[in-house]
């Protein structure tokens, strides 16, 4: 749905509410978002103060000195040091206005344009006059070519923030939808954004950012067993990831052997720091889909099931694994990656069809995907028709691929995961989603303990305590 209301008009709208009272605090690109609500006319009756802290040293003396000034807890601190202050000089008006504090820490494009325009967006607000205040925190890149046109974005970004959180924090989707108006995908990505407050305790912020998935608003998202809501440059940088793709609906015994064999194959690569490794459950936008619309309940029931084995849970919009390689890289910043696989998708990875969208077909996927510093962990699985054990040496392969194969192994890039519980091997996700629906009580056999627990307790996957 198209926001017909301009910038201006959400802008006017809010100066022209006589309770709304705030302050901002604009680091990295300017007075943007401030901006936009003095042009708009009426602004005295909202805007306590605005300033900017572009010295280092002015910026320490405000908030305490920082060993990062672009991350998200600067702009906490901001948040918190900003709303204290309107609170205390203005006591009186509290008592008679909903206040905010509206905060951002940006690094914009440089004048030689060799970095990634990004930064952290805040507000702490009150819903109602002297409530409690709840706080609405997101990140951006910002992709335009020119730093005036991240910063007009930015200043669009702020006034839709604000807008948002006092005329439609109650729809959630209405929120996303109006906090990217006017700034499409090819100009800002928001790659996280998570509600917090008494006012928002009904929100389950995994909800919010696979809705920024399915929106197409960025391309990955991830949380943690927490629940929380993470930003994945932040959360990944500099780390060896080790990747596990799949359904997992549900997770089963063979997929706690596969990522726990795996990462002792992985840890015993030199280039692996130990203390240094983030193990990554990933879940594509497809397999979430059912009938072509997202099954928000059938996402919540996978991620609650990772998250009660101690996993943390990523959601993308990449279905096929050289983009999610490429991107996960970019972050990981040149440091050993591994990914964990199952025989009949290595087949996948290696058949032609998949890359018919690339100029250079496979070739180019594989100098894409694994050119990087990164190493595929190879399960196996048993050949449906015969019974016996397939691996990754004897799955079948066009004669004309299998130099390619060679090359793989013999500059490791491919390796099977030596160590593997064969009593394991029959045991199928979608069998086991068939058993629970159906009422089957052997179903427990093949899904870890404490997976089990979630299931029951919870009701997953369509479990009936009755």
């Amino acid at each position: 749905m198209i926001d017909k209301i301009t910038t201006e008009d959400k802008a006017l709208k809010i100066n022209l509410t006589k309770d709304i009272y705030g302050c901002f605090a604009e680091i990295g690109a300017g007075q943007e978002v401030a901006a936009n609500f003095f042009k708009a006319g009426g602004s005295s009756g909202t805007i306590a103060f605005t300033h900017s802290a572009y010295d280092m040293k002015v910026s320490d003396a405000m908030y305490g000195a920082a060993k990062r000034y672009v991350c998200e807890e600067r702009l906490l601190t901001m948040l918190g040091a900003e709303y204290d202050q309107l609170m205390k000089i203005l006591p009186q008006k509290n008592k008679e206005s909903r206040f905010f504090a509206f905060c951002n820490t940006v690094e914009s494009l440089n004048y030689h344009k060799t970095n990634q325009g990004q930064g952290w967006v805040g507000l702490r607000f009150q819903a109602t006059i002297g409530g409690p205040f709840n706080e609405i925190i997101l990140h951006v890149k910002m992709h335009d070519i020119s730093n005036k046109a991240q910063q007009e974005a930015l200043g669009i970004l702020g006034v839709n923030l604000i807008y948002g959180a006092f005329f439609q924090a109650n729809d959630h989707e209405e929120f996303v939808n109006s906090l990217v108006s006017r700034l499409p995908r090819e100009r800002m990505e928001i790659d996280m954004l998570r509600f917090t407050g008494p006012d928002f305790e009904d929100i389950d912020n995994r909800m919010i950012a696979l809705s920024l998935v399915r929106k197409g608003i960025t391309d990955a998202t991830m949380f943690d067993l927490a629940k929380n809501v993470l930003q994945p440059a932040t959360a990944l940088y500099k780390k060896n990831i080790l990747l596990m793709r799949g359904r997992f609906r549900p997770v089963t015994h063979v997929h706690v052997d596969m990522i726990e064999n795996g990462k002792v194959c992985f840890l015993e690569d030199p280039r692996v720091k130990h203390t240094n490794v983030e193990v990554i459950f990933e879940l594509t936008l497809k397999d979430l889909t059912a009938d072509g619309k997202i099954s928000d309940k059938d996402f919540l029931d996978r991620a609650e099931l990772l998250s009660s084995l101690g996993y943390t849970v990523m959601i993308s919009n990449y279905l096929k694994h050289y983009k999610m390689v490429e991107y996960l890289s970019a972050i990981a910043k040149g440091q050993f990656m591994g990914v964990i696989l199952g025989v009949y998708n290595l087949s996948t990875i290696f058949d032609e069809r998949y890359y018919d969208n690339l100029p250079g077909g496979l070739l180019e996927a594989f100098g894409r995907g694994f050119g990087h510093n990164v190493k595929l962990f190879v399960y196996p699985a048993i050949d449906v028709e015969s019974g016996a054990l397939l691996d990754m040496y004897n799955m079948e392969l066009p004669a004309h691929l299998k130099g390619l194969m060679d090359y793989m192994v013999q500059n490791d890039k491919i390796t099977p995961i030596k160590h593997f519980n064969d009593k394991n091997l029959h045991i199928m996700s979608d069998d086991v989603l068939s058993k629970i629906k159906g009422g089957a009580k052997h179903w427990e056999d093949d899904v870890p303990y404490e997976a089990v627990q979630a299931i029951k307790f919870f009701e997953l996957f369509g479990y009936s305590k009755a």
